[in-house]
């Protein structure tokens, strides 16, 4: 497939970029900055500094058959990086013709945004970048395309098992996590072989 990652320079996107690369897909990497990424059979990584930058994205997107979305920052403060990013991400779809988005978000947004203790210490500890994860929701769920908006846990840095369990409706408790090596495994799962359009799949080890 061709497979076009945005925030591929995060902990998941550099994951999602690695095990699309793995199972032989052809993979655009859109980064801010040129050598952000090694160089590998494969891989096509396109600069955009600023994801504004319509044309660019638009040149990123056509031709691909999914896009995922990895974006996020370790800004503090109110924050916007997901919700700019995706509008400009289903513009460049809508202008492309391409249907398939696949976005990272978070358990805890939108209706998950209750009074579980994972969402309350999520929210407490990072409410800025939650309100970006339910702005980034809300236009992908008001656009027309083929979107699934996985909502993992904590994330953490440990080798790929291609264990873990998912669902809508998947139990998260304060302790839940998910490596992003197998976060990203899903995504690849679920570009290839969708289960999960029009729906909000959890996942936890």
């Amino acid at each position: 497939m061709n497979v076009v990652v945005f925030g591929a320079t995060g902990g998941t996107g550099r994951a999602t970029v690695q095990r699309a690369l793995e199972a032989g897909h052809r993979v655009t990497a859109v980064v801010r900055r040129g050598g952000a990424l090694a160089a590998a059979p494969g891989l096509r990584p396109v600069v955009v500094p600023d994801l504004g930058r319509v044309g660019e994205v638009v040149d990123a997107v056509r031709g691909q058959d999914v896009v995922i979305s990895a974006l996020g920052t370790n800004e503090k403060g109110p924050v916007s990086v997901c919700a700019d990013g995706i509008r400009s991400i289903l513009g460049a779809m809508a202008e492309t013709g391409v249907r398939r988005l696949i976005a990272v978000s978070a358990h805890g947004a939108a209706e998950t945004h209750d009074r579980s203790l994972y969402s309350l210490a999520l929210w407490a500890a990072l409410a800025d970048k939650m309100r970006d994860k339910e702005a980034m929701e809300e236009l992908i769920r008001a656009s027309d395309v083929d979107w699934t908006i996985v909502r993992p846990p904590a994330l953490k840095d440990r080798p790929r098992t291609g264990s873990y369990r998912t669902g809508p409706r998947l139990p998260i408790r304060l302790t839940s996590a998910i490596s992003r090596a197998d976060l990203a495994d899903f995504l690849l799962r679920e570009a290839t072989t969708p289960v999960y359009v029009h729906a909000f799949p959890r996942i936890a080890a």
